[in-house]
């Protein structure tokens, strides 16, 4: 048996990852990939949109949510003996922003990208990590638009089914998405927000926790934009002087944010662990399911119509270069 000594030695044991640690992707190396444990590595898939939020918040506010989220599964994970979790770097890539309950298709920090392209992403990236022979995958992408959501679901069952691992899209179940505590808000303040899907006081106060430096103090003045139902929620997008968010951003706190974002994180670290441990998610409501709401379904409808326009234009000037 030769013993391996002096510098060649440190370099080797260096180049090897270590028990039960957190890998970022981006600096590993092909050794340390390959001396990897599939049955006992996790790998997470962050992402997020480039999204309109208002004059309030960020693009990225569902990608800080989401780290924050995939950073509480990572050291769930890795807090069980043995195991390791390789992370890859947050997607922004996403479908059917807010700005399209309005028909508004380009907007200031709208940047989607169509439903069949998240589709794609998502399968390729099953795809290579499936070749490479790991078991156990989570995504995690706190933008919630159920074509974006189904999305990701597809390339999830296409990966359980053609490699026979698990792909689980934690934050398009519904018990993960929809872990938000009532009463971070006074039944008072609640009544009064109205009904909202996006950038309301909710999602003012997850920024706020999260990344406060970003939320400019004219958030605590902001005026309501209240909406009792879909049908006045598409009215109001669709209005020229639309603000780009909803409900009443103004009540939003940062401690409000905190227990909805650990509430979220502890739901997507149960539903996690319960897969590791041979569980199953096939049976659990997902964000998807919205896709066929009767208040849903022509907004989803108009997305995906935009998407094949989109599509054809590409494919049009494709072909021409050809000819």
């Amino acid at each position: 048996m030769r013993i391996v000594t002096g510098a060649f030695a440190l370099l080797l044991f260096t180049s090897l990852p270590c028990a039960a640690q957190i890998l970022d992707v981006r600096e590993l190396n092909t050794v340390q990939i390959q001396a990897l444990d599939r049955a006992s590595t996790a790998v997470l898939l962050p992402g997020g949109i480039l999204e309109e939020h208002g004059p309030y918040l960020p693009s990225y506010s569902a990608g800080y949510q989401t780290e924050f989220v995939v950073r509480k599964v990572a050291e769930a994970i890795v807090a069980r003996p043995g195991w390791t979790v390789v992370r890859f770097p947050a997607l922004p890539l996403g479908t059917m922003p807010a700005s399209e309950f309005g028909g508004k298709f380009a907007f200031p920090v709208s940047y989607p990208v169509r439903m069949s392209t998240s589709r794609a992403v998502y399968m390729d990236l099953a795809t290579d990590l499936g070749e490479a022979g790991f078991k156990w995958i989570f995504v995690v992408n706190l933008h919630g638009a159920p074509p974006h959501t189904k999305a990701i679901d597809d390339a999830s069952r296409y990966f359980n089914g053609i490699y026979g691992g698990r792909m689980t899209h934690l934050s398009g179940l519904n018990v993960v998405a929809g872990a938000v505590p009532q009463d971070i808000f006074t039944l008072e303040q609640r009544a009064a927000e109205g009904v909202s899907v996006h950038a309301d006081a909710d999602e003012h106060s997850r920024v706020l926790f999260l990344r406060q430096d970003l939320v400019p103090a004219a958030q605590r003045v902001a005026p309501p934009v209240i909406t009792r139902n879909m049908g006045e929620i598409v009215l109001t997008a669709r209005g020229q002087g639309w603000t780009a968010y909803f409900g009443t951003p103004a009540i939003a706190t940062a401690a409000a944010g905190s227990r909805v974002m650990n509430a979220i994180a502890d739901a997507a670290v149960t539903i996690a662990l319960q897969i590791l441990d041979g569980g199953t998610d096939a049976a659990l409501p997902r964000v998807a399911d919205g896709m066929t709401a009767p208040g849903f379904k022509p907004l989803v409808d108009q997305s995906l119509a935009h998407d094949l326009a989109v599509e054809r234009k590409q494919t049009e000037w494709l072909v021409k270069q050809k000819q």
